[in-house]
C-alpha cells in the first residue's frame, strides 16, 4: 500500500508539473513577433488600434499603437484606456440584452415587430428572431450625405426606415442590415422604460464591471479619450463618422479592447444570460447567428462580431475551446482587419506567420487618370464617382464623401477588407467584386 507521503509526493509533484506546462504555454506566445507587427504597421502608415488577447479572463497580451487625436504636430497616443467606436459589435450587446428581456417573460422570440413599431412595412409579420438573424427583409437606410452625420430622434430614424421598400418577404431570406438591431435597441428602450445607454449599463456594463464600455453620444469626444478616426492620405486626416444617434443598437457602442474582451467572456461564461440563449446566439443558419457569427482560424471555429465604420473597425472572438478571446480595434482602418487577425491567431498557435512588409504599391497619376470618371450600372440608381488626390484614387458611392483605394496592382485596388476594384480603362469598365458577388460598372462618356 502506498504511503500517505508518497501520495502527497506525486500530488505535489502532478501540480508542480502542470503550473510549470501553464507557464510554458503562456511563455509559447511570441510577443516580439506581434510587437514587430504592429509597429510595422504604424511605420507604414497602414494603422493603428489596440488589441488584448486574454485566456481563461487573463489578459496574455495588450499592446496599443498610434494616435487617438493628430493635430498638426500635436499628437495624442493611443493607451489601454482609450475607447474606440466598436460599430457593429454593438449588435452582440443588443442582442444580450433582448434574451434578457426574454428570459424575464417580457418578450417573446415570436413577437411582432408591429407591437413596438407599427409604419415599418410587414411590422405585422416580422418576428423579434427574424430581426435577430437578419431575416426581416427591412432595408438599411440609404444615405444622402446629411441623414447619418446629424443627431436624429427615434421618429425620425424610423420614418426613414419606414420609407424603404423592403428587400424580401419575411423569413425568406438572409440580408445583413444594420436597421433590423437599431429597431431591437429601440425595444429595449420601450420595454425597459429608459435609454439604450442605461439599460446597457444596468444589463451589462455594471455586471461585468466594464468601467469603459458606454453607449456613444453625438460623436467621438477625444476630450473623453475615445479614439477619433484617421485615413492616410499623404498625411493622417481626420474622417468623418456617424453620429451615434443614427446607429444606435445596431452600431452606437464605444469600449476599450480589455473591456471588449472582458464582455465576450463574461458571456461564454454565462455571467450575462443561459446557457440555452447562448445556444440560440450561436446557432447559424444561412451563417448567421442571433447577435453571433461563426470565425474560422485554423480548423478551430470561434464565435464573435465584427466592426466596421468609415475608417474605424473591430473585431471580437472567443474561442470556447481554449477559452481564448481576442479583440482588436483600429481608428485608422487600412490595413485589411482579418489579415491582422489572422496573423495574432497564427502567431498564438505558433504557426508560420511572417510580418508582411507592408511596402506600397505606387501606380503612376497618368495611368490613375485614366481610371477617373463617374460609373454607373444601366437600368438602375447605382452611381460611383473616381476622383483622383495625388497618388490615390477616391470612390464616392452616391451621397458619401470619398474614401481612399489602396493599390493592389496596377489596376487592382481594394476598400479594407472588401471589396475589390479592377479597371479596364479601354472598355470603360469598373467591376467591383465582394465575396462572390461581382457588379460591374460602366464609365459615363
Amino acid at each position: 500500500m502506498k504511503t500517505f507521503q508518497h501520495i502527497k509526493t506525486r500530488l505535489v509533484a502532478a501540480l508542480l508539473a502542470l503550473v510549470c506546462a501553464t507557464a510554458a504555454s503562456a511563455q509559447m506566445l511570441d510577443t516580439a513577433k506581434l510587437d514587430l507587427l504592429f509597429d510595422r504597421l504604424l511605420a507604414r502608415n497602414k494603422g493603428m488600434g489596440g488589441l488584448t488577447v486574454a485566456r481563461d479572463g487573463r489578459v496574455i497580451y495588450s499592446r496599443s499603437f498610434g494616435s487617438r487625436q493628430i493635430h498638426d504636430t500635436q499628437r495624442q497616443p493611443l493607451d489601454a484606456d482609450t475607447k474606440y467606436r466598436i460599430a457593429s459589435i454593438t449588435k452582440m450587446y443588443t442582442a444580450v440584452m433582448i434574451f434578457q428581456l426574454v428570459e424575464e417573460g417580457r418578450l417573446k422570440l415570436t413577437d411582432t415587430l408591429d407591437t413596438f413599431v407599427r409604419q415599418i412595412p410587414n411590422a405585422s409579420r416580422i418576428t423579434i428572431a427574424q430581426l435577430l438573424q437578419h431575416r426581416s427583409g427591412i432595408p438599411d437606410i440609404e444615405p444622402d450625405g446629411t441623414f447619418g452625420r446629424q443627431p436624429r430622434t427615434h421618429d425620425e430614424i424610423v420614418a426613414r426606415i419606414a420609407q424603404g421598400k423592403p428587400n424580401f418577404e419575411p423569413d425568406t431570406q438572409h440580408a445583413y442590415a444594420n436597421t433590423g438591431y437599431i429597431v431591437l435597441g429601440f425595444i429595449v428602450e420601450t420595454l425597459d422604460g429608459k435609454s439604450y445607454r442605461d439599460a446597457l449599463r444596468d444589463r451589462i456594463t455594471s455586471t461585468l464591471g466594464l468601467r469603459n464600455t458606454y453607449a456613444g453620444t453625438g460623436n467621438t469626444d477625444a476630450s473623453r479619450n475615445e479614439a477619433l478616426s484617421y485615413r492616410y492620405i499623404g498625411g493622417w486626416r481626420e474622417a468623418e463618422e456617424l453620429d451615434f444617434s443614427v446607429v444606435a443598437g445596431a452600431g452606437g457602442i464605444v469600449s476599450t479592447t480589455a473591456d471588449m474582451a472582458a464582455f465576450i467572456q463574461g458571456l461564454f461564461d454565462l455571467k450575462l444570460i443561459s446557457k440555452e440563449s447562448l445556444t440560440q446566439m450561436q446557432t447559424m443558419r444561412d451563417g448567421e447567428g442571433m447577435g453571433l457569427e461563426p470565425h474560422p482560424f485554423a480548423g478551430k471555429t470561434c464565435y464573435g462580431h465584427t466592426g466596421g465604420s468609415g475608417s474605424s473597425g473591430a473585431w471580437l472572438t472567443y474561442c470556447p475551446e481554449e477559452r481564448l478571446s481576442l479583440a482588436y480595434a483600429t481608428n485608422a482602418k487600412i490595413y485589411p482587419v482579418r489579415n491582422i487577425v489572422n496573423g495574432v491567431f497564427d502567431v498564438y498557435w505558433n504557426r508560420p506567420f511572417e510580418v508582411p512588409a507592408l511596402d506600397a504599391f505606387n501606380v503612376s497619376p497618368d495611368v490613375l487618370d485614366r481610371y477617373v470618371g463617374v460609373y454607373v450600372i444601366a437600368g438602375t440608381p447605382a452611381r460611383m464617382v473616381v476622383v483622383r488626390d495625388g497618388g490615390t484614387l477616391f470612390i464616392q458611392p452616391r451621397g458619401q464623401t470619398g474614401v481612399p483605394l489602396e493599390a493592389m496592382a496596377e489596376n487592382k485596388f481594394r476598400l479594407d477588407p472588401m471589396p475589390e476594384f479592377e479597371f479596364d480603362a479601354e472598355k470603360g469598365l469598373m467591376t467591383i467584386t465582394r465575396g462572390k458577388e461581382q457588379r460591374v460598372f460602366t464609365k459615363e462618356k
